[in-house]
């Protein structure tokens, strides 16, 4: 067995499992718009409907996320590494020339994806260096495409 003590051999094993890649938006309670990039989107529940995904502490638009009630979730497709990393950078503001719109609850949306859920916060929950939020879908949508898959630190072709 390997070193669970250390982060990096961790995170080289984690690396192995491929995910899919989202980016998840909501309002910060100065009213500005938050994003972030993850691959830890996951579906929870099918009735009710339920996701979840984790913010990373260490991001600087964590505290917005911490205290929205609800949340966007934007799963990218093949062809959107562009936002993805754009996403990803911890800059304060991320909305800078980024084209989206207001939709109910104040959220900012994305007008690229491949599947977007509006969520409302269902529950906190702690998870070590990460906090998960538990999301009831209250609005969906949904166009086929090609999704955008990360593995060992890449973006990857299906």
């Amino acid at each position: 067995m390997s070193d669970l003590d250390s982060t990096s051999t961790l995170r080289k094993a984690l690396a192995a499992y491929a995910t899919g890649v989202a980016v998840v938006t909501a309002r910060a309670p100065d009213t500005r718009p938050v994003a972030m990039t993850v691959n830890s989107f996951t579906t929870v529940s099918l009735q009710p409907p339920l996701v979840l995904w984790s913010a990373h502490r260490g991001v600087g638009p964590f505290d917005a996320f911490q205290a929205a009630t609800h949340y966007a979730v934007h799963v990218l497709h093949a062809g959107q590494e562009a936002t993805a990393l754009h996403f990803a950078r911890d800059v304060e503001d991320k909305f800078t020339g980024v084209a989206y719109v207001d939709g109910n609850h104040g959220l900012p949306l994305l007008d690229d994806f491949s599947a977007r859920f509006l969520c409302q916060v269902e529950q906190r929950l702690n998870g070590g260096d990460h906090l998960m939020l538990l999301g009831r879908i209250l609005e969906m949508e949904h166009r086929p495409a090609e999704p955008l898959i990360f593995h060992d630190g890449r973006f990857r072709p299906v």
